[in-house]
């Protein structure tokens, strides 16, 4: 796997960010570039990669457990003596990040972008069954508009975890894009996830 870290361009603020995109995204996802830069500038390491499947061109994601090693196994190489980790990702990046993380998978917080509890197709499948495992800190920012998860739908999950805090985007939707009648644009909501990301995370 292609994995690139963004070193800060402050003095470090002891934390390293790790990121996986979505499933039809790769390490050129432009949220995650986004994210890597702004918080470059704020003493953040970060550490993107992209997923097996990617890497060799495919469209079809892995199997779960494929992408559960693919996730332990950029932890385990990129965790760092003096910083602590922050394991996210946007839509399915998030959510296996989040299985690992309930699994044990060493990370100090947690944070998941659009986090996609069920196909907009498929409101009765359940990904928010291992949230009660999860132990550390966890941040979630979601659109209003996301079809994957209504706010309503978030809340009721996210409070399955025992220290979860929640973020609502207004006017995005699962890929983070607005309508032009709200008058925000799709880096207004970029900015908005990145700055409650820095602000949340313990100092």
């Amino acid at each position: 796997m292609t994995a690139l870290r963004t070193p800060p361009s402050e003095p470090s603020n002891g934390w390293l960010f790790v990121y996986a995109p979505g499933a039809g995204s790769s390490n050129d996802d432009r949220f995650g570039l986004y994210a890597a830069r702004s918080l470059a500038g704020l003493g953040f390491t970060t550490v993107r990669f992209q997923f097996p499947y990617m890497e060799v061109g495919k469209r079809r994601p892995d199997r779960n457990a494929v992408l559960e090693a693919a996730w332990l196994a950029v932890i385990e190489e990129v965790r760092t003596d003096g910083l602590r980790l922050v394991a996210g990702g946007r839509s399915m990046g998030g959510r296996i990040a989040s299985q690992v993380v309930a699994q044990g998978g060493a990370a100090d917080a947690l944070v998941l972008f659009a986090y996609p509890l069920h196909p907009p197709w498929n409101r009765s499948q359940q990904r928010a069954l291992h949230f009660s495992s999860i132990t550390c800190p966890t941040l979630f920012c979601s659109g209003t508009r996301d079809d994957f998860a209504t706010p309503d739908e978030l809340k009721v999950a996210a409070d399955l975890v025992p220290r979860s805090n929640i973020r609502h985007l207004e006017e995005a939707d699962h890929g983070f894009g607005t309508l032009k009648s709200s008058g925000r644009t799709s880096e207004d909501v970029w900015a908005e996830a990145v700055d409650t990301l820095a602000v949340w995370l313990p100092a």
